[in-house]
């Protein structure tokens, strides 16, 4: 019971802070942009499947390496958050609301706020590689964990360059989900 307790709350605190996203963005964006331009697809960039099928592998393959270093870094875990495993294992209700946050929710929250927002706001002022680096850096030191710097910090720049890439969060959000949805299979797994 306490397990779905923590998983229904980590659903409630992450929908109201994608709520609060959309009206923060909402409510700065410039006049002339609507919010939801962030998602539209111009038939003249790239296909946004076709770069998330490409990023999600690219990316699967760059945290395997990244994690060899790591691991020699730090040593292997058995697992990454036992806390997330637990509410995994426990019920259909926590298993379906970590599913939700960590597959759905969280990927459109930091996608909307890292790529769309902060990413954006820097590659109107800067080169966009620059601007993908810095970004993929204030995302992996948001994320709190230094012993996961360099692998959040390869995410960043893998959902940083598919952005960049399709004009559309389409294809970052993907990949993030994606990705997620792989570690919390993993997570479950082991």
């Amino acid at each position: 019971m306490v397990h779905q307790m923590k998983a229904l709350s980590l659903l409630v605190i992450d929908t109201l802070e994608l709520l609060a996203t959309f009206f923060l963005l909402k409510s700065t964006i410039k006049p002339n942009n609507r919010l939801l331009d962030i998602f539209k697809v111009n038939p003249l960039e790239r296909n946004w499947l076709l770069a998330s099928a490409l990023g999600f592998g690219v990316l699967i393959l760059l945290v395997f390496l990244t994690s060899i270093v790591v691991d020699g870094l730090y040593g292997i875990k058995d697992v990454n958050n036992l806390i997330l495993k637990e509410m995994l294992v426990r019920s259909d209700i926590s298993k379906g609301a970590c599913i939700t946050v960590y597959c759905i929710i969280t990927p459109i929250l930091e996608e909307m706020v890292y790529r769309g927002f902060m990413l954006a706001s820097l590659a109107s002022t800067m080169n966009w590689k620059q601007a993908v680096v810095i970004s993929a850096a204030v995302f992996s030191a948001a994320h709190l964990s230094g012993e996961n710097f360099l692998q959040l910090f390869v995410i960043g720049c893998i959902l940083g360059c598919s952005y960049c890439g399709t004009g559309n969060l389409s294809s970052s959000i993907l990949i993030h989900s994606l990705y997620n949805a792989f570690t919390l299979i993993v997570t479950f797994l082991s």
